[in-house]
């Protein structure tokens, strides 16, 4: 079941504003749903970006619906700047968006709780079937890691971290970031992305 209240959406909303506004790119936030279907959760969404965006002039507002989102993410990933969903289509969307940056070995994801105690992850997961065979991609866990460090304030160590992903993808270390096909190991990927942090 997919509970959406106006105190809720309103949080998620506001918090994706203030995200457009400090990434100071396209300052252009997306409002993702299906409202063409699903009415009224799709609109409880819209009214609150749009009511919530009077505040936030300097914010572009748009919206998509969640099908044509993953189309142009696939197509155009560019055009977006942030976007903002429920956690269904959020889920849906940061896995399809996950492959367009390399795939889900890459891929950081963050529950952000603006209040209280946020968690961060690798978007694959756990991969229990890579389990304890050091084949898997640690790009995603470590950018988790980064991520965790930016919500704590640690802009700089953030910072330092994803340089060190940048390089380590840049130069040719990594082969594939497929699990196996990386022409090293997990652990060995981490020390030498270790190494361009130190």
């Amino acid at each position: 079941m997919d509970i959406n209240t106006r105190k809720g959406v309103e949080r998620c909303v506001r918090y994706a504003f203030e995200l457009a506004r400090k990434r100071n790119k396209k300052k252009t936030l997306t409002c993702v749903d299906k409202a063409n279907v699903l009415t009224y959760s799709g609109d409880l969404w819209r009214r609150t970006c749009q009511d919530v965006n009077k505040e936030y002039p300097d914010i572009k507002l748009d919206y998509a619906f969640v099908d044509a989102t993953c189309m142009w993410m696939v197509k155009n990933p560019e055009w977006f700047d942030v976007i903002v969903t429920n956690n269904m289509f959020g889920d849906i969307i940061t896995d399809l968006a996950a492959i367009t940056q390399g795939g889900l070995g890459v891929a950081a994801g963050g529950n952000i709780n603006p209040e209280g105690v946020s968690m961060f992850e690798p978007i694959h997961g756990s991969a229990p079937k890579y389990a304890g065979k050091n084949v898997i991609c640690p790009i995603a866990t470590i950018a988790a890691g980064g991520m965790m460090l930016e919500i704590l304030g640690e802009s700089q160590a953030a910072l330092t971290i994803e340089k060190a992903i940048c390089r380590a993808l840049s130069e040719g270390h990594i082969k594939s970031l497929e699990a196996g096909k990386m022409g090293m190991g997990t652990s060995e990927v981490g020390e030498l992305i270790a190494g361009f942090v130190s």
